[in-house]
């Protein structure tokens, strides 16, 4: 019996699609953490089933920290791919948008926390926020 093409199929990657909008802010990034989980992710999350990234992101953003995402300022910013933290075999492949949002950002739903890291910090992020934080630029900060 010849097994070399099932473990093939098992050293495979599996996918996991997903969408993260990103605030960054005087050199900070907003994070979330949900409840049970030891990592700062970015406020996003999966597709439903037939959703667009840009419905899906603005869902998410809503459900997450009850703000309504500005659909006409949303922009892609990139696509990262990392592993999927705490989901061993399975690598994440995020677009990461940004965009305008109304109201203050508060903690709901399946969020335990959040938080306003600087890429000092990324040591508390998923992979794939760590490689956004690699992405973003060092803002200028006025002194006011």
């Amino acid at each position: 019996m010849d097994t070399t093409s099932g473990e093939v199929d098992m050293m495979k990657l599996q996918t996991l699609d997903s969408v993260g909008w990103i605030s960054y802010v005087r050199n900070r990034l907003l994070v979330v953490r949900t409840k049970g989980r030891d990592a700062f992710y970015l406020p996003g999350g999966k597709l439903e089933p037939g959703e667009s990234p840009e419905e899906a992101i603005i869902r998410e953003v809503r459900e997450e920290l009850g703000l309504r995402l500005l659909s006409s300022t949303l922009a892609h910013f990139a696509t990262v791919s990392a592993p999927a933290h705490a989901r061993p075999g399975v690598q994440l492949s995020m677009q990461c948008f940004t965009g305008a949002a109304d109201g203050v950002p508060q903690v709901g739903g399946e969020i335990a926390e959040m938080e306003w890291v600087s890429k000092g910090q990324s040591d508390l992020c998923a992979p794939a926020v760590q490689e956004v934080l690699r992405l973003l630029p060092d803002l200028l900060i006025s002194e006011e």
